[in-house]
Parts: structure tokens; C-alpha cells; sequence
């Protein structure tokens, strides 16, 4: 199970006490929201891309959208979202669950700046009903992040 992968890379720093994990669900951004208690746009989303044949993780604010025209100046193609059985074969999480840390080998991890707004935010942590809630700095540390990227709208 993906949370246990996630929980064990945590264990390796001392934090798998701060995996949070809820009965009921948090696989979508509304209600992670709701399971814990803060506003949709603290949420962390991670988007999964397919680029040049492998995946590309994106981490970004609950309200931002994939804007087009940034994302395919930063990657140079359209942007093509996994599939659901994608997701979980080539990054190691499935849908609902899928976050920046514990993923497979040589997958891409690229966050977002509309999460730069906040002192600490919500990604999920390899199931659709758990989460952490880190720090910007260790969101970077954390999630082995390739750079900042500006390719959202709407936040």
C-alpha cells in the first residue's frame, strides 16, 4: 500500500507521527478540505503529466489550474495528464492519493509558485484519506523537487 511507502520515507526523517490519516475521504481537493479543517486553496495537489515518455509530478495550490499556454512553454508539449492506471504504474500512487514523496524512480517532482503564498500546505501522503501538512522549505526538502515553476492560473 502506497501510505505505508510514504509513511516509511517519512520514518527515515522521524516524521511518520505527522502522516495524518482520516476515516473518511480526502482523495479530492474539496474534501481534503474538509477532512482537515482549512481552506481548498492550502491544499497541495499533485498533478501527473506525462512528458517525453515518462511522468512528471506538479505540485500545486487546491485553486490553481493548469494554464495551457505556461505549461507547455516550461515542457515543450501539451500537457497529458496520466490515467488512472498510468498514475499508479509509472509514479506508484493511485488517483486521490498521489503526492511528491516515495514515488518511483525518475519520476520528475516540479512545484508550482501558487503554492508560495502559504507558510505551510496539505499534500496527501499515497492515499485517498491522508495528508501531512509541511512547511514550504520542507515541502522542497521532502518531495526532491527538480525547481519552482510557474505554469498555473486562477489562484
Amino acid at each position: 500500500m502506497a501510505i505505508e511507502k510514504v509513511r516509511a520515507y517519512f520514518k527515515e526523517y522521524g516524521m511518520e507521527e505527522r502522516v495524518l490519516e482520516f476515516p473518511v475521504s480526502s482523495a479530492t481537493v474539496e474534501l481534503a478540505a474538509q477532512a482537515l479543517h482549512c481552506e481548498p486553496c492550502r491544499i497541495a495537489k499533485t498533478l501527473s503529466f506525462m512528458v517525453d515518455g515518462h511522468a512528471v509530478l506538479v505540485v500545486a495550490a487546491g485553486d490553481a489550474k493548469i494554464d495551457n499556454a505556461k505549461y507547455k512553454a516550461q515542457f515543450g508539449t501539451k500537457a497529458k495528464m496520466l490515467s488512472p492506471m498510468e498514475a499508479e504504474t509509472l509514479v506508484g500512487h493511485a488517483i486521490g492519493g498521489v503526492c511528491p514523496f516515495a514515488v518511483n524512480e525518475g519520476v520528475e517532482v516540479y512545484l508550482d509558485r501558487s503554492l508560495q503564498r502559504f507558510e505551510t500546505v496539505f499534500p496527501a501522503c499515497g492515499s485517498g484519506n491522508s495528508a501531512i501538512e509541511l512547511k514550504i522549505p520542507e515541502l522542497e526538502t521532502y518531495s526532491g523537487y527538480l525547481q519552482w515553476i510557474d505554469v498555473c492560473k486562477g489562484y
